[in-house]
């Protein structure tokens, strides 16, 4: 990656060091270390670290000022769950009751085209709004309770009530769609205000790297558990939609989501927004009062701050992330898109007979997924996030192509207890990678303050546009082959296009994925060098 410059040179004799106690262990010479120079005189602590390099190598040990209580990372993870419950059961309305086979929607009176072009229009303006944020953050004062939490504090009231209108049934009918339409796109404004903030104030929990890795690990646990909830709380909607009552060989007695009388069914959606708004303000009070954002450490040395479209071109010209967002982007989209969201349903629809135990499928790789994020969290500790992230990710591959060929019940199961340890995988590392990209950035652009939010907002813009490009070309792929929505039965072309869908193109994204990681330049002996060289920036 051409567009990486390495570190500033205050850490000269530690790297060269570095590369000289990793050719001892018969590993390769890191290349970037020679571009260091040596600029001013090593402190007499920092000698004693390069004696700790001579006796035996770096040890990634925690400074007891910045060690986090555990009180504190499950504060910081518990404000998180509600965005996962709030989406997943967003996800799954919109999917399954906007965009169902019958129309129009006797709930909502408006025809299935309408509901998807408020899908369409609402997640292209969420993708749009998470730089704008970015960049809004960065323009924000720091106050006394920081610079983030008064973008999270702020916006989560406005949040809770778009939210609770969202699932409203306005008396009238004729601008019902401009009334979902502004709704769904106001949440996905909201919720951007929270997410980028709250992704980012994993940089301010602590300067330690190994504290911040752990409390990204609690964040992704209970992110998952609150995914879990939203699809739990979805199970009778997702199996009553899957359940075509004009197909005689499945269970009739379920019938529609859909019932003649309008009424309990609307009681029913905004009790369910009222306590997952009331959730969400409790968790965001929770976080507020448990969690303390840390100012810069970095400030005394960086007070020549630099424009913003200056730091944005950086950012962008910065190999580490470029290789790590890249190769994320196709990772994402190969396990979280492909796998888990519209083509899985109709995978298990139509192409393997597995309907009924579809969100059962789903439950056991949630349930898997939790319980193997800290597995992960003490993988990546002891062999390196790369090493994690290759054996993570190529873990799923052999298993959904044997779903493909194989589509029976238990294969499926097996498949979905497999899938959740790539799952896990995927959620954890590239949030638990991106701080030391960061930190990377802040070496080798010493003046450039304050642009932390850039790495998260353009990491979550992009992989929500690679997300709707996947989608987008599914469906096309799908309608190609003759896809007849509310049909019991699919053409064959239409079951192979799901079995390429599910099996090769996910391996071919994984694998593509995967190369490019291979460019990521910040092994462990790189990320603890940086963890030097800041401590020295202190």
């Amino acid at each position: 990656m051409t567009g990486w410059v390495s570190p500033a040179p205050p850490c000269a004799s530690v790297s060269a060091q570095i590369d000289h106690n990793a050719n001892s262990r018969g590993s390769p010479p890191d290349p970037l270390s020679h571009t260091h120079t040596h600029t001013h005189t090593h402190t007499h602590t920092h000698l004693e670290t390069i004696c700790m390099f001579l006796g035996g190598g770096i040890r990634d040990k925690t400074d007891v000022s910045q060690k986090l209580p555990l009180c504190s990372k499950l504060c910081f993870a518990i404000g998180g769950a509600p965005k996962e419950v709030a989406r997943q059961r967003h996800i799954a309305q919109v999917i399954l009751v906007f965009l169902t086979p019958i129309s129009p929607c006797p709930a909502l009176q408006i025809t299935a085209f309408q509901a998807s072009m408020v899908l369409l229009i609402g997640r292209a303006w969420g993708a749009v709004t998470d730089p704008i944020v970015g960049f809004l953050i960065t323009k924000s004062r720091w106050t006394k309770i920081g610079r983030l939490m008064p973008w999270m504090a702020g916006c989560t009231p406005f949040l809770v009530v778009s939210y609770f209108y969202l699932w409203f049934v306005p008396p009238f009918i004729s601008g019902r769609f401009i009334w979902y339409l502004g709704f769904y796109c106001l949440y996905q404004t909201l919720i951007n205000c929270f997410h980028v903030p709250y992704s980012a104030l994993t940089m301010f929990l602590s300067t330690d790297q190994k504290e911040r890795d752990s409390a990204t690990a609690y964040r992704m646990t209970v992110e998952v558990l609150g995914t879990l909830v939203g699809a739990a709380i979805q199970g009778q909607i997702v199996a009553s939609a899957h359940t075509l009552k004009h197909c005689p060989t499945h269970n009739v007695s379920a019938g529609y989501v859909f019932v003649p009388s309008l009424s309990p069914q609307k009681e029913v959606y905004m009790i369910a927004a009222g306590v997952i708004g009331g959730v969400f303000l409790i968790c965001t009070m929770v976080m507020f009062l448990g969690v303390k954002e840390k100012d810069d450490p970095y400030g005394p040395r960086t007070e020549k701050q630099i424009p913003f479209h200056r730091g944005f071109i950086l950012v962008m010209r910065h190999g580490p992330y470029l290789a790590l967002t890249a190769a994320f982007l196709f990772i994402t989209v190969a396990i979280q898109v492909n796998l888990i969201q519209s083509n899985f349903v109709l995978f298990c629809t139509y192409a393997a007979d597995l309907r009924d135990h579809f969100q059962n499928i789903v439950l056991t790789i949630l349930v898997s997924a939790v319980i193997s994020i800290p597995l992960w969290q003490w993988f990546l500790q002891r062999f390196g996030k790369k090493t994690a992230a290759f054996c993570g990710i190529t873990w799923i591959m052999p298993f959904t192509l044997m779903l493909v060929f194989i589509p029976n019940v238990v294969v499926a199961y097996v498949v979905a207890v497999s899938s959740g340890l790539s799952v896990a995988a995927s959620l954890l590392l590239p949030w638990s990678m991106l701080p030391d990209v960061v930190d990377d950035f802040r070496l080798a652009n010493p003046y450039s303050k304050g642009h932390e939010a850039i790495f998260y907002s353009f990491y979550v813009f992009f992989t929500k546009f690679a997300a709707g490009i996947s989608l987008g070309v599914s469906t096309l792929c799908l309608e190609f082959a003759g896809y007849d929505t509310g049909a019991c039965k699919q053409p064959a072309a239409v079951v192979y296009t799901l079995k390429l869908l599910i099996g090769a193109a996910p391996v071919v994204f994984i694998v593509t994925g995967l190369t490019i990681l291979l460019l990521y330049p910040i092994s462990e002996d790189v990320r603890l060098r940086n963890k030097l060289c800041l401590e020295e920036l202190r």
